[in-house]
């Protein structure tokens, strides 16, 4: 009777775990697309937006000094932040962080950005809420797997830094390079929840498989490769913030300099490991690695058609969100993989 408790406290935690993980990819796809439409100052203010905890829908809401109130406001965030990280010794960041640009008076309220990045902010607390049931669900779990709370608790502090990363992402007017550590730790997140999904499972495991030290071993390479690959397509993505202010959608890709062709010329390199990995994976018996390698193939081969339409057809709005999406979930997909392949024995 006991274990059979123990089991369904399991299995109820692996489908809160699971729900949580796709409310995370969900955050990542608003966050794509607020960037994608450059809603990322939509609101000037965190944790509420313009003062209050929903949005206006008209101008003619705010106050007619809005725009230097609130960057005022901002200003002396930044210099709070400025003196906090000289006193750590990041004295160059500190200064960039105190830059004019940075500095520079709020854009004119536009509702659809407003709200967009509004919605992005409700995903982000539900998620937020979701990691506390989480935690608190594990406590009842730590004398059945002691490593799920210590998972949860993780995932917490993960979350609340996020949390504050994202207020420091603003008042910085999307500071770059900021946004990037923003992206990459919400992979450490994805990383985190995979793992408490994976070790909640209450699965029986099929038995060994051949090469399993190969195939792990090529899916670590291959998630630090698509990490890397990740964080250049971020970083390309900031230079299309800075060449999409002089020039025309239709040339930027033209102006986007080594970082971009590093990108795409990464990508072959990636789509090769890949090709390896998936027939490494199509010879295990087990099906559900061959369901799941199938997966792994699909969704590399759309991320890689995403980014020739990105390339050919002037970065198309709709394109960025989903190819952001993509890739976190490949990395996401890996890292299960590897946990499973590694919870096997070894032939």
């Amino acid at each position: 009777m006991k274990v059979a408790k123990q089991r369904t406290s399991l299995e109820t935690f692996n489908r809160l775990v699971f729900g949580t993980i796709v409310v995370v990819y969900l955050v990542i796809l608003a966050g794509g697309i607020v960037r994608s439409t450059g809603s990322g100052m939509g609101c000037p203010d965190w944790p509420k937006c313009f003062g209050t905890w929903i949005p206006p829908t008209t101008e003619a809401q705010l106050p007619a000094d809005y725009r230097e109130s609130f960057a005022e406001v901002r200003v002396q965030k930044n210099q709070r932040l400025a003196g906090y990280l000289e006193t750590l010794g990041f004295n160059d960041l500190a200064k960039e962080i105190q830059s004019e640009n940075i500095a520079a008076p709020e854009e004119a309220f536009n509702k659809f950005k407003t709200w967009t990045e509004y919605i992005n902010r409700l995903l982000g607390a539900f998620l937020g809420l979701l990691i506390l049931a989480i935690t608190a669900f594990s406590l009842n779990l730590r004398k059945i797997k002691p490593a799920v709370l210590y998972g949860s608790l993780s995932a917490l502090v993960l979350v609340l830094f996020q949390g504050w990363v994202g207020s420091v992402v603003v008042s910085t007017n999307l500071l770059p390079g900021l946004v990037t550590f923003h992206m990459a730790l919400a992979a450490l997140l994805i990383g985190v929840l995979i793992y408490l999904f994976h070790i909640s499972s209450t699965e029986i495991s099929p038995g060994a498989i051949e090469k399993s030290k190969l195939i792990s071993s090529l899916l670590v390479v291959s998630m630090l490769l698509f990490f890397i690959q990740i964080a250049a397509g971020s970083q390309v993505r900031e230079s299309i913030d800075l060449v999409a202010l002089q020039l025309g959608r239709d040339q930027w890709i033209a102006n986007l300099g080594n970082s971009f062709y590093f990108h795409r010329s990464f990508s072959l390199v990636l789509l090769a490991l890949v090709g390896l990995l998936v027939v490494l994976l199509r010879r295990v018996k087990q099906l559900d690695l061959k369901y799941w390698s199938d997966w792994f193939f699909i969704l590399v081969l759309a991320e890689v058609i995403l980014g020739v339409i990105m390339s050919y057809f002037g970065v198309p709005p709709w394109a960025q969100p989903f190819h952001l999406l993509i890739s976190m979930l490949v990395l996401g997909l890996q890292f299960y993989l590897y946990l499973k392949i590694k919870r096997l024995s070894v032939v």
